[in-house]
C-alpha cells in the first residue's frame, strides 16, 4: 500500500507553481474538451453546415494561424510571454459568448479563422512563459503534469459534453458554448493572477532598452539551420498523432475483423495512459544527451506500433484485438518519449530572450514537418497494395520515422553550436522572478 501511495504522490505536482500551472491546463481543457466533444452536431445542426463547410473552415483557419505563427512570437517577446497568454485566454473565452449566435458559413468562417489566431499566439506566451518562469530543473517535470492535468480536463471536458449531447436537445447545444465561456474566464482571470516571469518584468522601460541591446548582438532562429531543421523533424516524429487518431482507427475499421466498439479501448487507454504517465517517461530528462535518447526510444515505439498493426491485415478473432490495441498503446508510447524530449529541447536549444521567437519559427517549420501526413499515411496503409507485400504501406510510414530520429541527432548538435556560437546561455536578460501572485494590468 506504501508503494502504491508513493506511486500516486509522484502524480501531484511538487511545487506551489507547477500546482497552480497544472490547475490552468486542467480548466482550459475542460472548458475546450467540453465544446469540441459536441462541436460537429453544433456546427451541422444548430449552424447549419456541411461537413464539407466544417473541414474548410478548419483548413482556412491552419492556413492562416501557418502564416501568423512567427509574428505571434515575436510579439510575444514585444510585449511578454504572460500578457500574451493571458490577453489571448481572455479573447479566447470571449469569443465562445458569439457562437450562439453565428448562423451562416461566412460567419462560421471568421469565427473560426480569427478563434485560431487567438489561440495559437495564446499558446505562444504559455510556451514562453512557463520556460521563463520555472527553474531549469524543474521545467519538464513541470510540462508533465501540465500534459496529464491537459487529458483529465478533456476527459471532464468529453463527460460533460456527452451529458448534454444525451439529453439530445438542440437549445441546450445551441447555448453550450456559454458553459465554455463561462470556465475560459475563470482560466483566464487564473492565468493573470500567476506571477510575472522574468521577461514580463523585463518590459519596463530599462529592461526592454537591456533586452534590445543584447538581442542586437545576437542572431535571430530564422539564422539557426539546427534549430529549424530539428523543428521540421519535430512535426514529423508529431505524425505519431495521425497514426493514432486517423490511419489506425480507420485501419480497425476498414482493414481488420476487430468489431468496432475496439475504438473506444483504443482511445480510452489512450488517455489514461496519458495522464498517469508522462510524469514517468519524462523522468531522468535533464540534457539534450537525455532527450535525443528519448526520441530514439519514441521512434522505437513509432516503428513497433506500424509492424504490430500490419500484421493484423492476415489475422482474425481475438488475435487481431489484441495487436490492434497493442499497436494503439505503443504509438501512445511514442507520444509519450517524444512529448519528454520536445520539452526539454525547448528548454535547452532556444534564446532565453527571444523564446517567442524560437516558438514562431518551430511552429512554421513543424508544420511544414508533418502536416502532409493525414493524406499521405492514410493512403501508404489504406490504398498502396504493392502485390508482393499487400501491407508494405507500413513500412514506408516506420521507414519516414526512423529519418526522422536520424535526422534530429545533427540537427540538434547544429543547433546547439550555433548558440555556442552566438554566446546564449540559459538565462534571461533579467533573473528576478516575482514570487507574489499579481494581476496582469
Amino acid at each position: 500500500m506504501s508503494r502504491l501511495q508513493a506511486s500516486l504522490r509522484r502524480l501531484i505536482p511538487p511545487t506551489p507553481l507547477s500546482r497552480r500551472l497544472a490547475t490552468q491546463s486542467l480548466l482550459f481543457a475542460t472548458a475546450e474538451g467540453t465544446f469540441l466533444t459536441g462541436s460537429a452536431v453544433f456546427f451541422t445542426q444548430v449552424v447549419g453546415l456541411k461537413a464539407a463547410q466544417v473541414g474548410l473552415g478548419l483548413t482556412a483557419a491552419g492556413v492562416v494561424s501557418f502564416l501568423l505563427a512567427y509574428p505571434a512570437g515575436k510579439l510575444t517577446d514585444l510585449i511578454g510571454p504572460k500578457r500574451m497568454w493571458a490577453a489571448g485566454a481572455l479573447l479566447a473565452a470571449l469569443m465562445f459568448g458569439a457562437w450562439p449566435f453565428i448562423g451562416s458559413f461566412a460567419g462560421y468562417l471568421a469565427m473560426v479563422v480569427c478563434f485560431e489566431i487567438i489561440e495559437n499566439a495564446a499558446g505562444a506566451g504559455r510556451n514562453a512563459y512557463i520556460l521563463d518562469v520555472m527553474p531549469e530543473e524543474e521545467r519538464v517535470a513541470t510540462q508533465a503534469y501540465m500534459y496529464s492535468a491537459l487529458n483529465v480536463g478533456f476527459t471532464l471536458g468529453a463527460i460533460i459534453g456527452g451529458v448534454a449531447l444525451a439529453v439530445d436537445d438542440l437549445t441546450l447545444i445551441r447555448w453550450m458554448p456559454l458553459f465554455t465561456l463561462a470556465i475560459g474566464l475563470l482560466n483566464a482571470v487564473f492565468i493573470a493572477r500567476l506571477p510575472r516571469a522574468p521577461h514580463d518584468i523585463a518590459r519596463s522601460s530599462t529592461g526592454r532598452k537591456k533586452t534590445a541591446a543584447v538581442k542586437q548582438t545576437r542572431r535571430g532562429p530564422l539564422r539557426n539551420v539546427g534549430w529549424m531543421l530539428a523543428s521540421f523533424f519535430s512535426g514529423t516524429m508529431w505524425t505519431n498523432q495521425v497514426l493514432l487518431n486517423v490511419v489506425i482507427p480507420l485501419w480497425l475499421v476498414q482493414a481488420t475483423d476487430a468489431p468496432h466498439w475496439l475504438l473506444a479501448w483504443l482511445f480510452g487507454t489512450n488517455t489514461v495512459l496519458c495522464i498517469f504517465l508522462p510524469a514517468y517517461t519524462s523522468r531522468g530528462v535533464k540534457t539534450v544527451s537525455d532527450a535525443l535518447r528519448s526520441v530514439r526510444i519514441s521512434g522505437a515505439f513509432f516503428v513497433a506500433s506500424c509492424l504490430i498493426t500490419m500484421a493484423t491485415h492476415s489475422t482474425a478473432g481475438l488475435l487481431t484485438i489484441f495487436l490492434v490495441w497493442l499497436g494503439h498503446v505503443a504509438v501512445t508510447g511514442a507520444e509519450l518519449y517524444f512529448s519528454g524530449a520536445g520539452w526539454a529541447f525547448q528548454a535547452k536549444l532556444m534564446d532565453p530572450d527571444r523564446r517567442g521567437e524560437y516558438g514562431g519559427v518551430a511552429e512554421v517549420f513543424g508544420t511544414l514537418g508533418g502536416r502532409w501526413a493525414p493524406a499521405l499515411y492514410t493512403f501508404l496503409a489504406m490504398s498502396w497494395h504493392p502485390s508482393a507485400l499487400p501491407s508494405a504501406g507500413w513500412l514506408v510510414i516506420a521507414g519516414i520515422s526512423l529519418l526522422a530520429v536520424a535526422g534530429f541527432h545533427p540537427s540538434v548538435r547544429m543547433a546547439e553550436r550555433f548558440l555556442a556560437r552566438e554566446g546564449i546561455v540559459d538565462g534571461p536578460a533579467t533573473d528576478k522572478v516575482e514570487v507574489s501572485p499579481v494581476v496582469a494590468s
